[in-house]
């Protein structure tokens, strides 16, 4: 089971985009990951992002509010507040939350929850599609080892997540609330645990996923992980799902992992999401940030739609399209699986008129 496509992507679900795309015509994103801030609480063993250096910077929310309802009336589907800081730090991150969902954007929260307090829940609840947190352990102290924290933000993250269900279910939100684990040596062992744990407070769904090295990541730790032998571990966490409760094994990352190949031979999926940065930078990819080659523009300077139409952009793409390696991307980037669905519209194998 993997209700919400998290092992694999939805880019099918947009199709007069994607032929506007294949004619050769602007589109505009489907989806836009942000930093609303730099900072973070934690210092996670696996960030990807450490090398950005968690500045004390925030996108400025009266900004922020402008952009959304362009971003709408552009055709902006989705954003998700994440990236490389803490989202929940910025002290506006309710009222962006509202400003992008009434320009009729979903929206979805990535955190560690450890700010997820009940005033929040009842704030942003009403007007989020997801929020899902990440919880890499099954007990206090394998989890401040993962998060670089204090053992007891453990207990107040599950006391966190067991306060936002009482007030889904109060306010009787449709808003799906989820954790997520990222499978590393150090919690193997306790993926039954969290798993029973997130299950009993009432979440949605657990996802397990691989590890993914940045290439500008300050630590080589996980470089060499390997998710062989997992059989077991996932027949176990298989027998927990129920009506109410999934758990999605991200196998087939975790395959791409192990084999270090893509299908693909260039970057197809930039037209279709974007990075912005807690500076306000929009990026092409979020692999390539500090590379001016990535660089689009910045909300706080332009209006989004001259930045995703500016000449920085047409530049980029054009040297994506002529000069990049995709040999030296990131393995299981955001878009690896939009890139190889575009692969395969663009160079189809033989038979397919045999549906």
């Amino acid at each position: 089971m993997d209700s919400y496509r998290i092992d694999t992507h939805k880019l099918m679900y947009h199709v007069k985009r994607v032929n506007k795309w294949l004619a050769g015509e602007l589109v505009y994103p489907l989806y836009i990951e942000m930093s609303p801030a730099g900072l973070c609480n934690h210092r996670c063993t696996f960030c990807a992002l450490d090398f950005m250096g968690y500045k004390k910077r925030f996108l400025d929310a009266d900004i922020l509010s402008q952009r959304f309802a362009e971003m709408g009336h552009l055709g902006v589907k989705s954003v998700m507040f994440g990236g490389e800081g803490e989202p929940l730090l910025h002290r506006d991150i309710g009222r962006m939350t509202r400003d992008a969902s009434r320009a009729g954007i979903d929206v979805a929260i990535t955190t560690n929850g450890v700010f997820f307090g009940q005033g929040l829940a009842e704030e942003i609840l009403c007007c989020t599609k997801w929020i899902k947190v990440s919880i890499n352990a099954g007990d206090p102290a394998t989890y401040a080892r993962i998060h670089n924290t204090r053992e007891d933000d453990f207990a107040k993250v599950l006391h966190n997540l067991e306060n936002a269900v009482r007030v889904k279910k109060k306010t009787k939100s449709q808003c799906v609330l989820g954790a997520q684990l990222l499978l590393l040596p150090e919690n193997f062992h306790e993926v039954m645990l969290l798993a029973g744990l997130v299950k009993d407070i009432g979440l949605d769904y657990l996802v397990i996923k691989p590890y993914s090295h940045h290439p500008l990541t300050e630590s080589s730790r996980y470089k060499n992980i390997s998710y062989e032998g997992l059989d077991d571990m996932c027949r176990q966490a298989d027998s927990l799902r129920s009506d109410d409760f999934e758990v999605v094994i991200r196998r087939d990352t975790m395959q791409r992992w192990n084999k270090q190949y893509r299908r693909y031979h260039h970057c197809r999926a930039l037209p279709f999401w974007s990075y912005i940065d807690s500076a306000g930078n929009v990026w092409g990819c979020s692999m390539y940030m500090g590379d001016d080659r990535f660089l689009y523009g910045n909300i706080h300077r332009n209006s989004f739609q001259e930045i995703w139409e500016g000449a920085a952009r047409r530049h980029s793409l054009h040297w994506v399209e002529n000069e990049l390696d995709t040999g030296n991307c990131r393995v299981n980037c955001r878009m690896d699986k939009v890139n190889t669905y575009l692969w395969e519209l663009e160079n189809p194998p033989d038979h397919v008129n045999f549906i």
